[in-house]
């Protein structure tokens, strides 16, 4: 046999084991942490090999040539004004923080998805085959129903540490006694009052669920999804059924992020899968900044969705003049120009935030807390002050600051010196920097790398069929029966039925006496 013949099997039977599957990814929020996350799973799976659909508000310019995009951009319309507005947010005007004014956001922005021209060009072409859907979880399953009109399985991407209501889909909500909720502050150990306001919040948002937003997603289920199976030659199933037909869950989270909950077999942890393997070189005059300071750099960031250009001015300037006596360098990512600034104070419109925590310069990192953020500090050893605006930055830096990596000072006007008294706790007493070394460590000690991870349990499910060997058995088991209701319900039939049984038994044996007693009354 020739040598091109045996090149020529060779790459054969290769091919058999590195088969390229087409997958549909769908990150529909209008956000850059979000979209983020989104082009994290989508590059992991073009470096793969595979032929990516990518449903995004936000495009790659030069896209790779096995990535086809979808532009859903006209969601960023659907934002509420003043969201993520620094001066609304501290003078109360913004309902960023309230869950339910979230969810129906989030079902509207949804529903404006699967209606925007560009996915329903997609949906509707019956010639469209997809292996695999993998759609963002954020508080709403109408994702799901995507999987259904494809008929491929479905994998759900939370951006959130393991939350209750996700967890609901795959397995159960996990118990308010010692897991948080994402929108509340409380870490774990709770105390009395604690507990309850966990349950009453679990309690609380079941009730909305049930009465509002579950309707609200079965009607959008109705409206878009459902014609779209009908089209393809199915009868539609319920959206109650295809909500829970998800194979597995990837979380962005990990033990040294979070802590050590209980999880099925269908939640898959692969947190920091977003940061790129290796580091991207510094611009030549960060780095040059960065190699000389001396003291140090304090890298400040309010993150991708908040503008530290529309803080109050008054704060603006108090942070400055704060930040100009420090003996450390200053890099603040700063959206605009600002004239005349402190020596050591540098303001980057566009900051390389993975490259300056790399740098082992880089003593402190003051950000807003958000999950991505934090997850980098781990990742880099940087230790954090946390100051949280919205949604689940609260908790991430409360979780922080029970590790031993981090302090937190409160959003507001008068927030320069406590700020300070923190800075200059931080960068003066090494315990935190070898705490925040010690999780490092616990992050990476990993047997393969979150990314290959991902591209593991994405491959998995498509070669099982779904993977419903991972399936948990608990989603097919009603809540009264896990609670055993049934069974109280059987027992206490039978103590009643057998106090009567008892007391008939006894008027049989004694009935003179009580006879008599009637007589006597």
């Amino acid at each position: 046999m020739t040598r091109s013949t045996w090149l020529l099997l060779g790459l054969l039977t290769a091919s058999q084991f590195c088969d390229a599957y087409r997958i549909l990814v769908v990150f529909p929020l209008p956000g850059k942490s979000h979209s983020i996350l989104g082009f994290g799973v989508v590059n992991h799976l073009l470096k793969a090999g595979h032929d990516v659909t990518f449903v995004t508000p936000i495009l790659e310019k030069s896209p790779h040539p096995k990535l086809h995009q979808i532009d859903i951009s006209k969601n960023f319309d659907y934002l509420p004004k003043n969201t993520f507005d620094l001066k609304s947010i501290l003078n109360k005007e913004s309902t960023v923080n309230d869950p339910n004014q979230i969810i129906s956001s989030i079902n509207l922005m949804l529903r404006a998805t699967y209606r925007n021209e560009n996915v329903q060009k997609l949906l509707n072409d019956v010639d469209q085959k997809f292996d695999l859907v993998i759609v963002e979880w954020l508080y709403c399953e109408l994702g799901a129903g995507i999987a259904e009109i494809v008929q491929a399985p479905l994998i759900w991407v939370s951006s959130l540490e393991p939350h209750w209501m996700v967890m609901r889909l795959i397995d159960e909500g996990l118990n308010p006694a010692y897991h948080g909720d994402a929108l509340r502050e409380n870490i774990p150990p709770f105390n009395f009052w604690q507990r309850t306001e966990q349950l009453w919040i679990q309690l609380k948002t079941l009730y909305y669920m049930h009465m509002y937003h579950d309707a609200q997603q079965s009607a959008m289920y109705d409206e878009v999804i459902a014609p779209l199976i009908r089209k393809r030659g199915r009868v539609p199933a319920t959206f109650q059924e295809v909500k829970y037909n998800a194979s597995l869950v990837l979380g962005n989270s990990h033990v040294s992020l979070g802590m050590a909950t209980r999880l099925p077999q269908s939640y898959k942890a692969v947190g920091g899968y977003h940061i790129n393997e290796e580091v991207k070189p510094l611009p030549e005059d960060l780095q040059k900044i960065m190699d000389n300071a001396k003291k140090g750099v304090v890298y400040f960031s309010m993150g991708s969705n908040l503008n530290s250009k529309d803080m109050p001015e008054s704060l603006k300037k108090s942070l400055l003049d704060m930040f100009g006596e420090l003996e450390q360098t200053v890099f603040w990512k700063f959206e605009e120009d600002f004239p005349k600034v402190p020596k050591n104070v540098h303001i980057l419109e566009w900051a390389p935030q993975a490259s300056i925590l790399a740098h082992p310069n880089c003593v402190l990192f003051i950000t807003h807390g958000g999950l991505l953020s934090t997850t980098e500090t781990i990742h880099y050893g940087v230790p954090i002050i946390g100051i949280p605006v919205f949604a689940d930055q609260f908790v991430n830096v409360n979780r922080a600051v029970g590790k031993g990596i981090a302090k937190k000072v409160d959003f507001s006007f008068t927030m320069a010196e406590d700020l300070r008294e923190n800075i200059v706790e931080m960068t003066s007493n090494p315990k935190y920097r070898e705490k925040v070394k010690e999780l490092s460590f616990i992050y990476h000690d990993r047997p393969v790398r979150p990314g290959a991870e991902l591209v593991h349990w994405v491959e998995h499910v498509i070669q099982t069929k779904g993977a419903p060997h991972l399936r948990s058995p608990a989603i097919n088991v009603p809540w009264y029966q896990k609670m055993y209701l049934d069974l109280a319900v059987v027992v206490v039939i039978l103590v009643i039925l057998s106090i009567s049984a008892l007391k008939r038994v006894y008027c049989l044996i004694f009935p003179k006496n009580v006879m008599g007693d009637k007589k006597y009354k």
